[in-house]
């Protein structure tokens, strides 16, 4: 998983409520159980003109050409609402967003990120309008920063927001850690509890293991 520490980048604005994981990966696009082959099919149902089909339409807002290439994903209250399909984030890291800024997000969706290496950052409402209007003159040039080592989010006017994410789930993101590799960083102190256990308690152990 690639580390996050800070990330400048173009911000795309699409602040509707509960943006459901169907609309972010509908069912018919989960051609594939891998982490690849998935953004082509986000947010289908609004980026193409026909169902199934890939002709852009125009007005949707990845489609328009200042906001090409944005990594900052602007969104609205309950994000990731619905299913708990860990393909919507998938789709979303393959596409190229590292970061979602929204009011609240969906709670299994919100962990799904942490574990894809994509930063879940709650702002208010207020907030995240303040920043979609700083952007909107000039999506290109006028970029968001969001700064995971000071948890803070810059906006192109310089003025800063701060957010909240735990130490465990910062680590993670800032390491490029899942849930296996941070287990494993506490590799000795669970070989040094082994070692003690296997001579308090050597019948739980096989007799290979406890040599």
């Amino acid at each position: 998983m690639q580390p996050f520490t800070t990330l400048t980048a173009v911000a795309a604005p699409l602040i509707r409520p509960n943006i459901d994981t169907d609309a972010i990966i509908p069912s018919r696009e989960m051609k594939t159980v891998s982490k690849t082959g998935l953004a082509e099919g986000l947010f289908a149902g609004w980026r193409y003109q026909s169902v199934g089909g890939r002709t852009p339409d125009p007005d949707f807002v990845l489609n328009r050409l200042e906001y090409r290439g944005a990594q900052i994903l602007l969104g609205g209250d309950n994000f990731g609402c619905g299913s708990s399909r860990e393909h919507a984030v998938w789709a979303l890291a393959e596409y190229g967003f590292r970061a979602i800024i929204a009011p609240s997000f969906n709670s299994i969706f919100y962990n799904n990120c942490i574990r894809n290496g994509v930063v879940p950052v709650v702002l208010d409402a207020g907030a995240i309008d303040a920043l979609a209007a700083q952007v909107a003159p000039d999506p290109l040039k006028h970029k968001l920063t969001v700064d995971l080592t000071a948890r803070r989010v810059l906006g192109p006017s310089g003025e800063g927001w701060p957010f909240s994410l735990d130490d465990e789930q910062r680590l993670m993101l800032l390491e490029g850690l899942d849930v296996i590799d941070l287990t494993l960083k506490d590799a000795p102190l669970l070989e040094a509890f082994r070692m003690q256990d296997r001579i308090v308690r050597p019948w739980i152990y096989f007799p290979s293991v406890a040599k």
